[in-house]
C-alpha cells in the first residue's frame, strides 16, 4: 500500500518525538548509572535511578500522539499487531516463571521490554511480508 503525504508527514513527526523520547531517556540511564549507583542508599540516589522513566514518559506520549494521528485502518492494524505481540510475549514470560520455578535462574523484569519489542517487530515483520 502507498502512503500518502499526510501519513508520510505523521511518520517522520513520530520519528523526531520517538527520537527525542530515546535520547532523553540514554542520557538519563547514563547519568543515573554513572552517579548514583555509587551513591549511598536513600532518596535522592532512588530519585536518580528512576529519573530515566522521564524519557519514557516522553516516549509513551509520542506513541499516543502518534495513535491520535493515524486514521483508523493504520489504528486498527496497529492494535491488531501490538495484540498478537502481547499474546506472545504473556506466553513467553509465563512458560519463563515455570521453567524458573524448575530451577531455572531468575531474569531480570528489564527482559519482558525486550521480548514485547521483539515480539511487536517480528509480528509486523510478518504481517508486512504477507501484505507484499
Amino acid at each position: 500500500m502507498k502512503q500518502g503525504l499526510k501519513e508520510k508527514r505523521n511518520g517522520g513527526v513520530y520519528l523526531r518525538e520517538m527520537g527525542l523520547s530515546i535520547t532523553v531517556y540514554i542520557v538519563l540511564l547514563v547519568g543515573a548509572i554513572r552517579l548514583a549507583r555509587p551513591m549511598d542508599e536513600g532518596v535522592l540516589r532512588t530519585v536518580l535511578l528512576v529519573s530515566p522513566m522521564i524519557g519514557f514518559g516522553l516516549m509513551i506520549r509520542a506513541i499516543i500522539r502518534h495513535v491520535a494521528r493515524i486514521d483508523e485502518y493504520q489504528r486498527l492494524r496497529m492494535l491488531e499487531s501490538f495484540s498478537i505481540a502481547m499474546a506472545i510475549t504473556g506466553a513467553v514470560t509465563f512458560t519463563y516463571g515455570f521453567l524458573e520455578t524448575a530451577g531455572f535462574p531468575k531474569v531480570s523484569m528489564f527482559s519482558v521490554w525486550i521480548v514485547m519489542g521483539a515480539s511487536w517487530g517480528l509480528v509486523g515483520a510478518v504481517r508486512g511480508l504477507r501484505e507484499r
